[in-house]
């Protein structure tokens, strides 16, 4: 069987920018592949459509497993089309650590809304990378943004030490919350609620309408602990229900004051000036990290060195020098 021919550079740039769901979808995963032939396909593809970015606002979303993500998005994401949106929805999976592919399926659970003509989803796992998003979230970003969708929303993994990545590659950060603000407001790092711009009490229907309302008020007291944000938007706390919808409208009024604040400000766009070099640097490491396994003389030397390392015969920063050393030599 004949391998499927590769679109070459203008089919890339002239399908996406067309809108052509399809070629889109090709374009992500072209720049999510480790080829180096499609590597460096991508970076002129992404050059390209560089010029045709920048329209849409982008929400990054992240809260703790079981909080409804999930849900939630599938029903704001009904708000923001019935406002003239197009929306485009980056799933983030964690990934099986054996295939490191997609373990929980994000596209079933929005299948209501990834029917929609007016939003494209894509799920992606996160092959291990650190931050709850994919290596290559924000090319994904960017190419939606290139195919004339205006509103991009980036579902994380879940709460982490390193649940933070996303907040570098959006224009609003929204934290979700579970009713009930007991065991230290959840155990939620300090860090990861500071950087919330809008912070959401799911599930706030039934039983739970009481406590959400407490965690609601909890957390609104906990913010006032902080330092206000440069863009000086007070960070709200809201209560909503992805089952019934209350809430939603009050969200997306908030969310429109933020961008209307963030933008005739110009802190928006200094803030993705500011992204745009942090992205830089991080690709910077990751390139040194894959010129580095991939050189012959580490691929021979590291599995001595590693195997000495585990038997107690080399330390480990001398064993990472020696490396370093054998890196730069050749």
């Amino acid at each position: 069987m004949s391998r499927k021919k590769r679109p070459d550079k203008e089919a890339y740039i002239e399908g996406v920018l067309a809108g052509d769901r399809v070629m889109l979808s090709r374009a992500i995963t072209l720049v999510e592949s480790k080829l180096q032939a499609d590597r460096e396909l991508a970076e002129e593809v992404m050059d390209a459509l560089m010029p045709h970015t920048g329209k849409s606002f982008r929400l990054g979303i992240t809260g703790v497993p079981g909080v409804g993500k999930s849900t939630f998005i599938g029903r704001f994401g009904k708000e923001v089309v019935s406002k003239g949106h197009k929306l485009a929805v980056l799933a983030i999976d964690p990934s099986s650590p054996s295939s490191r592919g997609s373990i929980l399926g994000d596209k079933t659970r929005m299948g209501a809304l990834a029917a929609d003509p007016r939003v494209y989803v894509r799920p992606s796992a996160t092959g291990g990378a650190l931050g709850g998003i994919s290596a290559n979230t924000r090319e994904g970003s960017l190419i939606c943004e290139a195919a004339g969708f205006d509103f991009i929303i980036i579902e994380t993994v879940g709460v982490g030490q390193s649940e933070v990545a996303v907040r570098h590659m959006v224009d609003a950060f929204l934290l979700l919350l579970l009713p009930g603000a007991g065991d230290e407001l959840q155990g939620l790092k300090k860090g990861i609620v500071e950087m919330a711009d809008i912070l959401v009490v799911n599930k706030a229907d039934g039983q739970s309408v009481s406590p959400a309302r407490e965690a609601q008020r909890a957390y609104s007291q906990a913010m006032k602990l902080f330092p206000p944000k440069l863009h000086n938007f007070p960070t709200k706390v809201l209560t909503c229900s992805s089952l019934t919808g209350d809430g939603i409208e009050r969200l997306w009024n908030e969310l429109t004051d933020y961008w209307q604040l963030v933008y005739k400000s110009g802190y928006m766009e200094e803030e993705r000036r500011s992204q745009r070099v942090h992205w830089a640097k991080t690709q910077i490491t990751d390139f040194i990290e894959l010129y580095f396994y991939a050189h012959p003389s580490i691929k021979e030397e590291m599995p001595k060195l590693l195997q000495k390392v585990r038997e107690g015969e080399v330390a480990t920063l001398s064993a990472a020098r020696k490396l370093m050393e054998l890196f730069l030599q050749n």
